[in-house]
């Protein structure tokens, strides 16, 4: 056994169970909730040059552990997750926690609530460890453009990729993807047991694909989107990110349903306790969107898509081409209706009711405009512009109300699929495995999110829900995920079938290089050294 392997496995004993799992362990007492929640603060600090994490809740994580125990002793668990370490992406509300969105803008706001899906998973008893980073305000697709930096994945201080790579992990490392980097690494680096996430375009399937863990985006409506701090509001969905889709699914039963503070909501379908663990596939109709196969795919992931639809076909399930023609048009539509929407949500930042204010008080009109320009970082600047653009009264018609128009098409090529006897569609979530971080930054964001997001976009304009499941490593030792497309409404008949997927694949842990242990000692003594300066 190798010395990372050695190091690791402690870790990876508890830790890189199911939340199924290591609830039953709570429960039968082989683990306590303070105990569990301090392998993760631990992990946590381990993994620090990840830089996964914005904010780290250890007093109040502990606290609330400790209560979960109390009730644990008892034999009275609130329910599945009582107990269970939970990571939460910095665009959530979150009552007496600072929530930035990676921004200056919002350096320091604390607000006085949480969001709703929040509240929901402190109500069972989960234990939040902390804020995870992301792209300013959520706009990108590497979690590298936050004021806090950029995220590292995990798995380029994985055993498969150093072994491969001569170069200094300094150097040498790629992203997570984005916007939900943060969260994506804090799952698949083994430091929390679920996130959350959001989804606009791909936020989370598309960290989700790239750091090796399954990535939920629940239909439309399914999920509140009190407390999220909106980009999109006709897209914006909180996405779910697990190690397995029974734990997706758990999650999913508790967050779902109606919410009076959000008027978008709707009420959740009746489904079973769990999901199935023996499934008849051959009940089941895949359908390949032809047009899904664009240009920059990669070969490894066109070989991986091939092999799982062959798999499909190979256990009995009915594999067909379809076609869902206006593809060609969804990220030029996307583009438009995602800067309108920005340009209307980030008016309320003008550095009067929260978050940062300039000190220039030369006028009110002054005060706005370095406010502003001091808040927001380029990326939300230009989109900003580019809305503001989009909706002036002589383009109006000519870019909003088109694209509206197209979004139509885009949501009836969906249903005219389903209609016709697809019951999921099986497509890649991204081009490619993961890019090296000083490859990615060549490309300015619009044209880096454009390649990036072409085959999850899609799903937010028409509100259908899909789940990106890890599915290979590739060449590189990096994961590979395929996407999975369902009905609206019918997240449950989706996770089956990606259940039932994920049986097949066997997708491994990440296991850390001996490098990055050297790595972290190296981080704590310089830490260390940091703080006795002070």
């Amino acid at each position: 056994m190798s010395a990372s392997c050695a190091a690791f496995r402690p870790a990876t004993a508890m830790l890189g169970l199911s939340i199924r799992e290591v609830s039953q362990a709570l429960r039968d007492g082989r683990v306590s909730a303070t105990e569990l929640c301090k392998k993760c603060i631990n992990q946590i600090q381990r993994t620090r040059y990840l830089n996964a994490y914005i904010t780290i809740t250890e007093e109040t994580a502990m606290e609330q552990a400790l209560r979960a125990d109390i009730r644990l002793s008892t034999g009275k668990p609130l329910g599945p997750l009582d107990g269970i370490p939970f990571s939460v992406k910095d665009n959530f509300c979150t009552d007496n926690i600072e929530t930035t969105c990676a921004s200056n803008m919002l350096k320091g706001y604390v607000p006085p609530f949480n969001a709703t899906v929040v509240q929901k998973l402190l109500d069972q008893g989960a234990v939040l460890v902390g804020k995870t980073n992301l792209d300013e305000f959520a706009m990108g697709s590497g979690s590298a453009d936050g004021v806090f930096g950029p995220v590292r994945n995990p798995w380029s201080y994985a055993t498969q990729y150093r072994e491969q790579s001569k170069e200094d992990p300094d150097s040498d490392w790629t992203i997570t993807g984005g916007s939900s980097g943060g969260s994506a690494a804090a799952v698949a680096s083994l430091s929390s047991f679920l996130a959350l996430g959001s989804d606009t375009g791909g936020s989370t399937r598309n960290p989700g694909s790239l750091c090796g863990v399954v990535a939920l985006k629940p239909s439309y409506g399914l999920l509140s989107r009190h407390g999220l701090i909106p980009l999109v509001n006709s897209m914006d969905v909180p996405g779910i990110m697990t190690r397995s889709v029974h734990d997706a699914a758990t999650v999913l039963r508790i967050l779902q349903g109606r919410d009076e503070r959000d008027s978008t909501t709707v009420q959740a379908p009746n489904t079973p306790p769990s999901l199935p663990e023996h499934f008849d596939i051959r009940d089941i109709c895949v359908g390949i969107p032809k047009e899904y196969h664009a240009p920059g795919l990669s070969k490894d992931t066109l070989a991986q898509w091939s092999r799982v639809a062959a798999m499909f076909e190979q256990a009995g399930a009915r594999v067909q081409e379809v076609s869902l023609p206006h593809t060609q048009h969804s990220i030029v539509c996307y583009h438009v209706l995602c800067c309108c929407e920005v340009a209307s949500n980030m008016a309320r930042f003008d550095g009067l009711e929260y978050g940062h204010r300039s000190a220039v008080d030369s006028s009110t009109d002054a005060m706005y405009a370095t406010t502003r320009h001091e808040g927001f970082n380029n990326v939300v600047r230009r989109r900003i512009l580019s809305g503001n653009y989009f909706l002036l009264k002589s383009n109006y018609e000519r870019y909003f109300v088109k694209a509206q128009q197209i979004r139509r098409l885009i949501t009836e090529d969906f249903k005219t699929v389903f209609r016709s006897g697809i019951d999921v569609l099986l497509t890649p979530t991204t081009l490619s495995d993961a890019a090296r971080y000083s490859d990615f930054i060549q490309e300015d964001n619009r044209t880096r999110s454009a390649q990036e997001d072409v085959f999850t976009q899609p799903v937010n304009m028409a509100g259908v829900p899909a789940v990106t499941v890890p599915t290979a490593l590739s060449p590189r030792g990096l994961p590979i995920g395929l996407q999975l497309i369902g009905q609206t409404l019918q997240d449950w008949k989706l996770l089956t079938v990606a259940h039932w997927m994920e049986q097949q694949l066997n997708f491994p842990l990440v296991r850390f290089h001996e490098d990055s242990n050297k790595r972290e000692l190296d981080q704590s003594v310089r830490e260390r050294t940091h703080t006795v300066g002070l």
